[in-house]
Formats: structure tokens, sequence, C-alpha cells
């Protein structure tokens, strides 16, 4: 059996493969520190699981989770991040990940979600079960940012952690006009005006 396991700390990376190799000795557990390196892999390697970052040097975010399906289709993903579900649970859940952990939870559930996930089940907790329901329901009012596209997403939270539009432009790989195209759509689609405004929302929304 062949696990993958994507991310940009090696502290994290090397806690991971102790867990794993206790629970499966015989398995080959192979290691990336960026989306290039990740996306490399894959490309030349079937894996029984993929267990990656959401956030990484290169390209991060729905975006990553994206292309890894683009280049692994049939590989089951684990996400797991330090970002909480609200951000990225639902968006990568309904997008194909079958399953999503915070780099808070407990070893046992690390495990308890490979194993799932192995007999080819989604692993979802109650937290992200709610957040789902919620996300499918018509009469829960939406939160502002859930109308915003996977990419008006990653720029409203660059835009919301200080970061420039000639920042921004460089990180995502894009036009300063285009960054802000999107920021206009954003500040649109939220119904504000300014930046303080977006960057108020982030914080309320534990964003930042």
């Amino acid at each position: 059996m062949k696990i993958l396991i994507a991310d940009d700390h090696s502290v994290v990376r090397k806690g991971l493969r102790l867990i794993l190799t206790e629970q499966y000795p015989q398995a080959q557990i192979d290691e990336v520190q960026n989306s290039v390196e990740l996306l490399a892999k894959i490309a030349k390697q079937e894996y029984a699981i993929i267990i990656s970052d959401i956030t990484m040097p290169g390209s991060s975010g729905v975006e990553l989770f994206n292309d890894i399906k683009d280049y692994a289709p049939k590989t089951p993903i684990l996400i797991l991040s330090v970002h909480a579900a609200e951000e990225y649970a639902v968006r990568t859940i309904k997008a194909g990940a079958f399953g999503y952990l915070t780099k808070d939870s407990a070893p046992s559930e690390l495990i308890k979600a490979v194993e799932q996930i192995l007999k080819g089940k989604r692993y979802i907790t109650p937290e992200i079960a709610e957040l789902l329901a919620d996300s499918f329901s018509k009469n829960v009012d939406k939160p502002d940012h859930e109308c915003l596209s996977d990419r008006e997403f990653e720029v409203m939270k660059y835009i919301a952690n200080g970061k420039s539009i000639s920042d921004m432009a460089i990180l995502l790989s894009l036009s300063v006009n285009t960054i802000s195209t999107y920021r206009a759509r954003i500040i649109e689609k939220m119904h504000m005006r300014t930046n303080t405004e977006l960057i108020k929302y982030a914080i309320e929304h534990h964003f930042v």
C-alpha cells in the first residue's frame, strides 16, 4: 500500500509518518513539501490515499485540491489542515474530498479516517455533517462568503490578511488587472465598499 503525505512543515510530515507507520508497518509512505512536488509525484505514481494540507507553497485552497483531482482523479484525498472546518471543509467535501480533519485532531481520529477512506467510504465528522446540512438547507441564511467562487474566496482571504494586489498577483500567478476584477466582484457580492469591511468580516468569521 502506498500513502502520500503532503505538507510544508517537516515536523507535521514526520509526525504523520510515525502515526501511519505504527498502524501500517508494511506501507510505503512518501512525503512532499509543496504543491509542485505533490503534483509531480502523483503524475508518476498511484497511491491508495493522499493526505494533504490545503495551504502550501505553489498553490493553495480549493484550487490546489482541484489540481490534485485532475492529476489523480481516482485517488481518495483526506484533507488535513490548520484551517477551521468552516473555511474549507464544505467546499472540499463538495468538490470530492473523502474527509477533512484539522491538525489538532487526535492520532486515533486520523487512523479512523484513513481506515474508513481505504474502505471506499467518506469520513465525515459530526461538525462537518452539520456544516454540510446547513449548506444544503434552503431555510438557513447563508453567510456572505458562501456566494463567492473558490478563487474569489482565496482572494478575499488574501485581502483580509493584508496582501496587496501586486502580492496577490504574484502568489496566484495572475495579472494585477485580474486580481482587481476579483476584488470588485467580491465587494459587490458581499455588499461591501472597502477592504476594511472585508477585514472586519474575515475577523468575525475567524478567517484571519
